[in-house]
């Protein structure tokens, strides 16, 4: 404790990064595996949708001899569909509603306007829901040809994880600014 008190106080601006960066990993990790526990059960609450293609821009796309239509947003029939689709939304609206307050309020104690960071966060949301989609649409399908079911489950949850918290992380240093943050 005495090493992090002298840290903090020759090098603050170092030691307030550490300690969002810390703290915004724990979180974002922690909400990451909720929303893989909610993926693990929600698929069958719209298991009564048809199971059809559902996505855009649906462009067929053959690799390691599997062809699947790639996605920007949303799933092929073969991997999920529309009830999958609805499954993987719920899941990660229901996470960011209960990322974004402790995120704002606890790691970067931000006292900013909260409709401003909202509607930045919203943004910031579905953007990296589309970038994040388009790359696991390629995992999807290739992936469940080459490696076991769970591995392929644990793979696609850091995959979404992984990649929001690293792209969230800055969007929230952003959304979030120094002027913003309590000191």
């Amino acid at each position: 404790m005495n090493f992090w008190n002298n840290f903090a106080a020759k090098h603050p601006a170092a030691a307030k990064w550490v300690r969002e960066g810390g703290l915004f990993v724990i979180v974002s990790n922690l909400i990451t595996l909720f929303k893989y526990l909610l993926l693990q059960f929600l698929p069958k609450a719209f298991a009564s949708l048809p199971v059809v293609d559902f996505g855009w821009p649906g462009i067929d796309i053959t690799l390691f001899g599997e062809t699947f239509k790639w996605n920007i947003l949303g799933y092929d029939a073969a991997h999920g569909g529309l009830p999958y689709f609805c499954a993987y939304m719920v899941a990660m609206v229901i996470g960011e509603c209960i990322n974004f307050p402790i995120q704002r309020n606890f790691v970067f104690r931000s006292k900013g306007s909260l409709a401003r960071q909202i509607g930045w966060y919203l943004l910031a949301f579905c953007l990296i829901t589309c970038i994040v989609n388009s790359i696991n649409c390629i995992w999807v399908a290739v992936a469940g040809l080459l490696v076991p079911d769970f591995i392929y489950n644990i793979g696609t949850t850091v995959l979404n994880g992984g990649i929001s918290m690293v792209i969230f992380f800055f969007v929230n240093k952003i959304i979030f600014p120094e002027g913003e943050a309590a000191k």
